[in-house]
């Protein structure tokens, strides 16, 4: 069975005529990134009046605008019990200190020890990574 698509439809009033794709993209779908959008063109999960684009096509008036969105990908990343210096946590947001040269998440060469599978240990129920149900996303404070 093929993996489930979240499809969106957009379509270019006068107002957003002559803006860059990936940019009109990014205003009228706050949730999901414009990088992530970008990569979506980039794949051909973009289509403007049923033709794949490149990301600085300019949009015209009466353009209709198709983005299919793959599921996110199930996690198969384990669960490890790794302490956490949480500072604050609701049922919606974790803020924590990471260790300096903690892993953020899996990759090559790094499986385990990561942040991603500390959280996966004490949030119990994150889903999957990489789609629109992303659990956290990073951020700087000065």
């Amino acid at each position: 069975m093929a993996p489930r698509l979240v499809e969106y439809e957009f379509k270019v009033d006068a107002d957003s005529s002559r803006e860059r794709l990936d940019v009109f993209l990014s205003v009228q779908q706050t949730e999901i990134s414009r990088s992530r959008l970008k990569k979506l063109i980039v794949e051909g999960r973009v289509t403007v009046n049923g033709v794949k684009q490149r990301t600085g096509y300019k949009v015209r008036a009466g353009d209709r605008i198709t983005v299919q969105v793959p599921a996110p990908v199930a996690l198969d990343t384990a669960p490890e019990d790794i302490p956490l210096d949480i500072i604050f946590e609701d049922e919606y947001f974790i803020v924590l200190n990471k260790p300096v040269g903690m892993v953020v998440h899996p990759a090559p060469g790094h499986s385990a020890g990561t942040l991603v599978n500390a959280l996966l240990h004490h949030c119990n129920d994150l889903s999957g990574i990489g789609g629109v149900e992303r659990c956290f996303r990073p951020a700087k404070f000065p």
